[in-house]
C-alpha cells in the first residue's frame, strides 16, 4: 500500500522471529494454511462481521484460532480497520495513537487513517503516544493477518491503557460508520492457569461475550476494556455474536500445566430490526 505523504514516518515491525515468521514466504506460508484450515460456521443471513474478537499470541499458539476471524472477512468491501489492543509493555492513562503515518510488517505497508486520527484526537483520553506502540504487539501481529485477507485498506491502531471502558465505548461509536468499517478487538482469555481450569474459566468468559454482559475482568481478557466497550456498543446497537473458534495452549503449541486461552468471536449488526 502507498501514501501520498512526503517523507512519511514508519513504524517497523517489532516483533517479527518472535511472534510470528520475519520472513515474507514463510509468513504467507503460514497464514495461508492456517486460513485453509479455518472453517468458520457462518450464518447465511447475516453479512461480513461489524467487530472481530481475536487473540493475539505468537502464531504456533493462536495463529489458528486467529485464522478462523480472519476467514470471516476474506475480500470483505472493508476499507477501514480500527484495531484496538491493550497496552503489554507501557502503562499509561487513557488511549494511544500512533506518532506516525505508516505500520510496516514482513508483507509490506499500511498506511494509517490520517483524518480518522485527527477526530480521535479531539475525543477524552486520547493520545499520542510513541513509546506505548514501539514495541506493542498485541497489535502488531494482527496486521499480517489483515493484509493477507483484505484488499486496500487503512488503519487506526489503538493502544488502549488505563481507562474505563465507557471511554472506550465512546470511541467506536465516533468510528462506527458504514459496513467498510471494521473492528478488530485483540484479546487472549485466562492465562497460565491448568487445561482444565483454563477451559471452565473461559468458557464462563465466552458466555459473557455472547450474552453480551459487560464485566469482563482483566483476569478473565487481558483486552477486557476494549471487549467490555465493545459489549455496551453490541447491547446498544442489538449485535448478534458468534463463536468461531475456541482452543488454548494447551491445545495447539504448549503444555497442559499452564496455558493461555484464545477465542476468535463475531459480532454482526442485525438487519432484520429485532433484537
Amino acid at each position: 500500500m502507498h501514501t501520498s505523504t512526503p517523507n512519511p514516518t514508519i513504524r517497523r515491525a517489532a516483533v517479527a522471529d518472535m511472534f510470528y515468521p520475519g520472513a515474507s514466504d514463510e509468513l504467507c506460508s503460514f497464514i495461508n494454511h492456517a486460513l485453509e484450515s479455518a472453517s468458520p460456521d457462518l450464518p447465511e443471513d447475516l453479512a461480513t462481521p461489524k467487530a472481530i474478537i481475536v487473540p493475539h499470541a505468537g502464531y504456533i499458539y493462536s495463529g489458528l484460532t486467529a485464522a478462523f476471524a480472519y476467514a470471516s472477512i476474506k475480500h470483505a468491501a472493508i476499507k477501514r480497520v480500527v484495531l484496538l489492543g491493550p497496552a503489554h509493555r507501557v502503562h499509561f492513562y487513557g488511549i494511544a495513537l500512533p506518532d506516525c503515518d505508516i505500520f510496516e510488517t514482513p508483507l509490506g505497508q499500511i498506511r494509517l487513517a490520517a483524518e480518522a486520527m485527527q477526530v480521535v484526537l479531539q475525543q477524552p483520553d486520547v493520545e499520542l503516544n510513541r513509546s506505548a506502540h514501539a514495541q506493542e504487539h498485541s497489535l502488531e501481529v494482527q496486521l499480517p493477518f489483515l493484509q493477507a485477507v483484505l484488499d486496500d485498506f487503512e488503519l487506526l491502531p489503538l493502544c488502549i491503557g488505563a481507562v474505563e471502558p465507557d471511554a472506550v465505548a465512546q470511541l467506536i461509536e465516533a468510528l462506527w460508520g458504514s459496513e467498510e468499517t471494521l473492528f478488530v478487538i485483540s484479546s487472549d482469555l485466562s492465562h497460565f492457569l491448568t487445561y482444565d481450569e483454563a477451559r471452565r474459566v473461559d468458557l464462563q468468559s465466552i458466555e459473557i461475550i455472547l450474552g453480551r454482559q459487560t464485566y469482563l475482568s482483566h483476569d478473565q481478557a487481558c483486552g477486557g476494556t476494549a471487549i467490555n466497550a465493545l459489549l455496551k456498543v453490541a447491547q446498544r446497537r442489538g449485535l448478534k455474536a458468534q463463536l468461531l473458534d475456541y482452543r488454548n495452549s494447551g491445545d495447539t503449541a504448549g503444555d497442559r500445566n499452564r496455558v493461555v486461552g484464545y477465542a476468535s468471536i463475531a459480532f454482526f449488526e442485525n438487519r432484520s430490526g429485532h433484537d
